[in-house]
């Protein structure tokens, strides 16, 4: 689980993912990625004050699956995120992630500032690293009743203009929907592997 957060909502986010993906009885390494400056001098420690780890190479190529989230900055994933990204050259080059399953999720201000952009951006590198992209089928009936946030290309959350709408039931309930299902096809791609 990898995810940059700025206003806490994409990490509350992620907590329902976790859950979903430990439903299934699978462990989840949850990481972040430490935020980006326009000043090159800036530095920040190696091991953040509070909160998950930054994410390193290794805990990639050591994944059986990944669920990646960033709240939406116009349109797009964050630029930490994508930063962090951009670094994984060499894990593309070794073909460490082919095969992977991995899903999305995000949080934005409103449900028409770019939430499914921002959520195929996070895919577009994880197809070049060939990963198996899963979103969330129609079969969870909250995508049909949902007022907030998510969508079949991954979870979402609409967090309004001030950053102060909750999680509502639907998207909790999708969130974790989606851990399940990465998790149930980490599974079912590991099995199938070692065969």
């Amino acid at each position: 689980m990898l995810y940059y957060s700025r206003h806490g909502k994409t990490a509350e986010l992620a907590q329902h993912v976790v859950r979903g993906i430990e439903r299934k009885g699978v462990e989840a390494r949850l990481r972040t990625v430490p935020p980006v400056s326009p000043d090159c001098e800036a530095t920040v420690p190696d091991i953040p004050a509070e909160g998950p780890l930054y994410c390193t190479e290794a805990d990639l190529r050591e994944c059986s699956g990944l669920v990646m989230g960033s709240p939406v900055r116009f349109g797009n994933m964050a630029a930490a995120l994508k930063y962090f990204l951009d670094g994984t050259s060499s894990l593309w080059m070794s073909g460490a992630l082919i095969g992977k399953p991995a899903g999305v999720f995000t949080s934005g201000a409103s449900p028409h500032g770019g939430q499914e952009s921002t959520l195929l951006s996070m895919m577009l590198p994880l197809l070049h690293h060939g990963m198996v992209i899963t979103g969330i089928p129609y079969s969870e009936r909250a995508l049909l009743s949902t007022t907030g946030g998510g969508t079949p290309y991954g979870a979402s959350h609409v967090a309004g203009d001030t950053n102060g709408r909750a999680v509502t039931d639907e998207e909790k309930q999708l969130a974790r929907a989606l851990g399940e299902r990465v998790a149930s096809l980490a599974r079912q791609l590991g099995e199938e592997g070692a065969k």
